[in-house]
C-alpha cells in the first residue's frame, strides 16, 4: 500500500471518528464544585469524587473566556437560583469596570440542527416542571443573560431569565413622568441587581425555545436579529422595561429570514417595570417619554413568521408589529389574543392571514389602569389611531382576516394601507363590534377603511356592529 493511500485511509478513518465523536452531557446544581473540584460529567454535589456537577452555570461558559462544553453537548442545570453577572462563581475574569461585558460566551453551535446544543433545565425524560425551572438572575449591569450570538443549532428549555432590580434602564428620561420613576443605576459600580437583556441573538439559525420565562429585565427580553428558523413554543415575555421582542439591532443587518414560529408565546406588559419579588407592573411608560413598548417589534425584515395560539396583550405601544416586513415574507396568525396594547394590536405588511383569533383594540387601558398611566402622556394612549388591525399591502399582496372576532375604541376596527389592483384584502367570517372611540366617546370606529388602497376587497358574511 502506497504512503499516500495509508495517509489519505487514516485522514477518512479520523474524519469518520470524529463526525461520530458521542455528545457529552453536563451537569450544574447549586452544591456542585468548581472546575478544579469537578469534572460536571456526573449529577452529584461536591465531595463525591471527581466526577461531580459545577456550581453555576459560568463554569460551563465562563465570561471572556472559553467554553468547556462544545457543539452538540447538553448542559443540564438543576432547579436554583444562579446569579449572572459580576461577583458570580466562574466570573474570575469579569471587573467592576466593565461589568455590563460580564456575561456567558456565545453558546456553542451544534454540528446541526437535528444535533444542537441544549441548555436545560428539564429532567432527563425531556419533561419540564414550570415551578421548578432554574433561575437565571442578571446582575450588576450585565449586558445580557443568554447569549447566542454567532450561535447555532441550539435548544433552550426549561429555564427561567430575569433579573432581581426593580428598575428601568433610563426610564423616564424623556421627562413628563408623574408616575413613579424607577431608573436603574449605571453611572458607577456598584449597579445593582439589573441586566439589560434576556435573550441576545445575532446571525442565529435553527434555534429552539421552550418552556422558558423571560421576565422582569431592564430593557428587553429579547433582542434578536438576522436569525433563521427560530421556533419558541410556551415561551413567556412579560414585564421588560422597554420592550418584549425587539428586532433591531442598530448595527449591520438585522433582517430575519426563514421560518420564525411562535406557539403558544405571551407577550405582555413590556414597557412597564416589574416589582422584584413579587411580579408586580408599575411604572408603565412608552414614546411620549422616551420610551417604546412594543410587545414585539423589528427592524426592516424577512421571513415567514408564524403565530399559533398564545397572548399578547398589555404592551404600552403596539402587540405584534410586523410592518417592516419586505416583500416576499409572510404573516400567519391562528388562534391568537391580542388586547389592551396602548397602539395597535397587530400590525402586518405584504401576504398575511389572520385567523380564529380574538382581537380586542381597548387602546385606551392604560389611561385607566389605576395609576398604571401616570409616565404615558396623551399621545401614548391609542397610538397611531388605536386600529385594532393594520394591515399593510404591498403590490399583488393576498391578505385574509378569517373568522375573528375584532372590536376596539381607537379610529377604525381594520385598516388596509396600499396595494394594487392586483392585490386583494379577504374580509370572511369576522365578526366586528365597536365601542366608544376613545378619542371621542360620542363617536364609534369605523369598521373597514382602506387607505389610499387599490386593492380588490371581498367581503363575505363579514358582520360589523357599533362602528361608523
Amino acid at each position: 500500500m502506497s504512503v499516500r493511500l495509508r495517509q489519505w485511509l487514516c485522514g477518512l478513518a479520523l474524519a469518520a471518528t470524529a463526525g461520530s465523536a458521542a455528545a457529552t452531557t453536563w451537569y450544574v446544581r447549586p452544591d456542585g464544585g468548581s472546575a478544579a473540584e469537578c469534572s460536571g460529567r456526573a449529577d452529584a454535589p461536591r465531595g463525591s469524587g471527581e466526577d461531580c456537577a459545577w456550581s453555576h452555570p459560568f463554569i460551563a461558559l465562563p465570561p471572556a473566556g472559553e467554553p468547556r462544553i462544545a457543539g452538540g453537548d447538553t448542559l443540564r442545570i438543576a432547579p436554583g437560583s444562579y446569579r449572572m453577572g459580576l461577583g458570580a462563581p466562574g466570573a474570575h475574569a469579569c471587573a467592576p469596570e466593565w461589568a455590563w461585558d460580564c456575561h456567558m460566551p456565545p453558546i456553542p453551535s451544534g454540528p446541526s440542527a437535528d444535533r444542537p446544543t441544549v441548555i436545560s433545565g428539564g429532567g432527563t425524560d425531556g419533561a419540564c416542571d414550570t415551578k421548578a425551572r432554574p433561575e437565571l438572575w442578571g446582575s450588576e449591569r450585565s449586558a445580557r443573560v443568554v447569549n447566542l450570538e454567532g450561535s447555532s443549532n441550539v435548544a433552550l428549555r426549561c429555564l427561567e431569565i430575569t433579573d432581581h432590580g426593580s428598575c428601568v434602564e433610563h426610564h423616564c428620561h424623556g421627562g413628563n413622568c408623574e408616575g413613579e420613576v424607577a431608573a436603574c443605576s449605571r453611572d458607577a459600580p456598584p449597579f445593582g441587581d439589573w441586566a439589560g437583556t434576556g435573550v441576545y441573538a445575532r446571525d442565529s439559525r435553527n434555534v429552539s425555545i421552550s418552556d422558558v420565562d423571560v421576565h422582569g429585565l431592564a430593557v428587553r427580553g429579547f433582542h434578536v436579529g438576522g436569525a433563521r428558523d427560530w421556533r419558541l413554543e410556551r415561551v413567556r415575555i412579560v414585564g421588560n422595561g422597554w420592550s418584549g421582542w425587539d428586532g433591531d439591532l442598530g448595527e449591520g443587518d438585522s433582517a430575519n429570514a426563514g421560518t420564525l414560529r411562535f406557539v403558544d408565546v405571551e407577550i405582555a406588559w413590556n414597557g412597564c417595570a416589574e416589582r422584584w419579588p413579587d411580579g408586580g407592573h408599575f411604572g408603565c411608560w412608552a414614546q411620549q417619554t422616551g420610551g417604546y413598548g412594543d410587545g414585539l417589534g423589528t427592524a426592516s425584515t424577512g421571513g415567514h413568521w408564524i403565530f399559533e395560539g398564545g397572548s399578547v396583550h398589555h404592551n404600552t405601544s403596539d402587540g405584534l408589529d410586523l410592518l417592516y416586513l419586505e416583500p416576499g415574507g409572510r404573516v400567519e396568525i391562528e388562534g391568537l389574543r391580542a388586547f389592551a396594547n396602548a397602539g395597535n394590536q397587530v400590525k402586518t405588511s405584504g401576504d398575511a392571514t389572520l385567523v380564529d383569533s380574538d382581537i380586542d383594540g381597548s387602546c385606551g387601558y392604560f389611561a385607566d389602569g389605576e395609576g398604571l398611566s401616570k409616565n404615558m402622556l396623551e399621545g401614548d394612549h391609542c397610538r397611531a389611531l388605536g386600529n385594532a388591525v393594520v394591515v399593510a399591502v404591498s403590490p399583488g399582496a393576498k391578505v385574509e382576516l378569517r373568522g375573528n372576532r375584532i372590536g376596539g375604541n381607537g379610529d377604525c376596527l381594520v385598516v388596509a394601507e396600499g396595494g394594487d389592483s392586483d392585490a386583494e384584502v379577504r374580509l370572511v367570517d369576522n365578526s366586528l363590534q365597536g365601542g366608544p372611540r376613545f378619542t371621542d366617546r360620542s363617536e364609534q370606529p369605523c369598521g373597514f377603511y382602506a387607505h389610499q388602497s387599490d386593492a380588490r376587497v371581498v367581503r363575505r358574511n363579514h358582520r360589523a356592529r357599533g362602528v361608523r
